[in-house]
Parts: C-alpha cells; structure tokens; sequence
C-alpha cells in the first residue's frame, strides 16, 4: 500500500493530489496481554510510540500474568501509531493500558475517537468483560478483535460472541495482531461500524476529527 504525505495545512501532497485530509482517532483496548501493543506496531506506517515498561517481581504480584507466559514487559500510559487508509483518512491508533489501576486515563484517551477495537484473548476471555460494558456505557461504536495467538482460533465466534454478550449489530473478527492485512482489515471494518452507528442514532456519519495535528 503507497502512502502520501500531507502538508502543514492538512491536504494531501503529491503529483495530481490536492486533497483535504481528515484525520480520525481510533482506540486499541483490551485486558491485559491482549496484543495492543503488536497491534499497533504491527500496522502503523511510524515508528510508534510505545510506553512499555519491564514487569518487575512487585508487578507481577499485581498484575495477573496467568495466561500470558514469557510477557516481560507492559504498557504503563498508551500506545500511539498512525496508519493512511485512504487518500484523505488517516487514522491515529491510541492503545490503552491493560491494567484495572490504569483504567483511570481510559476516558482521556477515548474522547474525540470514532470507535474502539477491543482485543479478546479467548485464553482469558474474562479480562475482556469490563472493555465491552466500558464502551457500552461510552456510548462509543466497537468491535471485537479475536487475537488469534499462534495463528490459532481456540473457540467458535459465535460462541465467543455468545460469552461475550456482545449485541448482534456488534462485529466479531479474527485476526493475528502480528499480521498486518487482517489488522488493516479490523481498522476498516471498525470505521465502516462508526459510519453506521452515527447513521442509525442520526448522528453527522462524517468522521470526528481527533483534534491531532
């Protein structure tokens, strides 16, 4: 996929290009060790900016690392990436810390954002319940990302959806947060559920700007 770039003045540059370009903040949430971070780093057209911290033995005691051997570090403020979807849609990936003691900064990073993926690990699907009621009770279109670790779907999406009690308007998609078609494809997907969203609540179904840039 080509990317351009954009001027100061926010349009698109480039040989036969002048376009006004909108850019859109998207969430990456999930429980803890879900994958935001490799999301982000997976898709993102920058270096993106990670705050990974390595876990210490006091973390660890903390935070529950059931389910996710080998994680050596976590993300302590937020992930940030940007990826060009189109000529004029840019969108600015926020991941959120994982942590219940993090939870705190989850309504900074969601305000002006068009909508969340939440990441399931369905090896820990529990840690996945209180994303779903936070972005319920946000008002904020989602989707659910089942991360496929090792490539592999342990559990049937309608199950998934079922245990879940994800409504059916709401997308389920797999995906391996390593591989960077299925992840783009989880960002189209996700604005395509925005657009909808703000049509059926009768809402401007034109993309919030995120206020970045």
């Amino acid at each position: 996929m080509a990317f351009a770039t954009s001027d100061q003045g926010g349009r698109r540059a480039g040989p036969g290009r002048d376009t006004a370009v909108t850019p859109v903040k998207i969430v990456i949430a999930g429980g803890f060790g879900a994958g935001k971070t490799t999301f982000v780093g997976t898709v993102s057209e920058i270096v993106p900016l990670t705050t990974e911290a390595v876990m210490t033995a006091v973390a660890e005691r903390v935070d529950d690392v059931r389910g996710v051997p080998g994680k050596q570090t976590t993300t302590v403020a937020m992930d940030f990436g940007r990826v060009t979807l189109d000529s004029d849609l840019v969108l600015y990936l926020f991941g959120t810390p994982g942590q219940t003691r993090f939870w705190f900064m989850w309504d900074d990073l969601c305000r002006g954002a068009i909508g969340a993926i939440v990441l399931v690990d369905t090896r820990r699907l529990a840690d996945s319940f209180s994303a779903v009621d936070y972005f319920e009770d946000f008002g904020l279109p989602y989707i659910i990302g089942v991360n496929c670790f090792d490539g592999k779907l342990v559990h049937e999406v309608s199950d998934i959806r079922e245990a879940l009690s994800v409504p059916p308007d709401v997308p389920v998609v797999t995906l391996d947060a390593r591989d960077r078609e299925p992840v783009k494809a989880a960002l189209i997907r996700l604005v395509q559920q925005s657009v909808s969203f703000r049509t059926r609540v009768g809402a401007d179904s034109k993309p919030v700007s995120s206020g970045i840039g």
